[in-house]
């Protein structure tokens, strides 16, 4: 079956970095959409991050310059490199692989949380 599993949230202080990995099975990994969303308390899912197989990536606005997606296609890999965190970045964040707009898969989730 297909797996999305994250890793590498934590709680960190304002202004530190995390580095958050997705790894993913029962996909051909390669041809798939990756992104990064992440839902805060109270408010909807919002895409943060996406990145397709040929490795274009696309951010949200409210990102731009602090967070970097990249993907490893021979691990089956999706990473979100954040820096620079801020409050407002404490979120449950989510990976995402996505097919054609037809097929979507989630992983479980991984806390981030921006606190002194």
């Amino acid at each position: 079956q297909v797996q999305l599993v994250e890793s590498g949230g934590g709680l960190v202080q304002p202004g530190g970095s995390l580095g958050l990995s997705c790894v993913a099975s029962g996909i051909t990994f390669s041809i798939y959409v990756m992104g990064w969303y992440r839902r805060s308390p109270g408010k909807q899912r919002e895409l943060v991050a996406g990145i397709s197989p040929g490795g274009n990536t696309n951010y949200a606005d409210s990102v731009k310059g602090r967070f970097t997606i990249s993907r490893d296609n021979a691990k089956n890999t999706v990473y979100l490199q954040i820096n620079s965190l801020q409050p407002e970045d404490t979120a449950v964040y989510y990976c995402n692989a996505a097919l054609k707009e037809t097929v979507n898969y989630w992983g479980q989730g991984t806390q981030v949380t921006v606190s002194l």
